[in-house]
């Protein structure tokens, strides 16, 4: 059954043609189904609205989906609205997949260096009992507390004991993939599983 996939990506990938080579490869296949995903994600262009009102966009763009995925190009790690989108899914609870997209052909025929993981730069902590867990990002090499998502950083959990009184990059839950060299035209359906 096709999922509702939320696409996180930097606008500038838009422009360059390399975001839409993946959320429309669904075009070519047969049906969605085929394809394995239904795009739910929002234009960044929405931002002229105000900040209010596009994180109401995102929160409504992340409703009723189970995936989240993060095109990951050069500058992307280091936006910020694609950290909310990545760190409201997972408190959502989400699964998130990335994509490396710049090997992916842009408008002016080239490819660029492989873009770095934005999944390395936000992270959770969890208190010693469990209970609550703590969003975090890295801004200029230190840690600090994320509090975009509901006013907060923190919020109630209930995790196994493994993980209680620890902290973890994104990273460490979530694969990422390369769109050229993983074959993601053929691949994707399975990324999203």
């Amino acid at each position: 059954m096709a999922k509702r996939v939320f696409f996180s990506f930097h606008y500038k990938d838009v422009q360059d043609f390399r975001a839409n080579v993946v959320r429309q490869h669904w075009l070519t296949k047969p049906d969605r189904e085929a394809a394995g995903f239904y795009d739910a994600s929002i234009w960044e262009s929405a931002k002229k609205q105000g900040s209010v009102a596009l994180k109401r966009l995102i929160n409504q763009g992340l409703d009723n989906t189970s995936v989240t995925c993060v095109l990951i190009g050069t500058e992307t790690y280091d936006r910020p609205w694609v950290r909310y989108e990545l760190l409201k899914s997972f408190k959502k609870g989400n699964s998130i997949v990335g994509v490396h997209i710049n090997s992916i052909k842009g408008k002016d025929g080239y490819t660029k260096y492989q873009g770095v993981n934005p999944l390395e730069f936000i992270g959770v902590t969890f208190s010693k009992t469990g209970k609550t867990a703590t969003l975090w990002e890295k801004k200029g090499g230190d840690w600090v507390e994320y509090n975009e998502i509901d006013g907060s950083a923190s919020y109630n959990v209930n995790v196994g004991e493994d993980y209680w009184g620890n902290g973890y990059n994104l990273s460490r839950w979530y694969k990422v993939y390369d769109w050229v060299s993983d074959d993601g035209y053929k691949n994707f359906a399975d990324w999203i599983e």
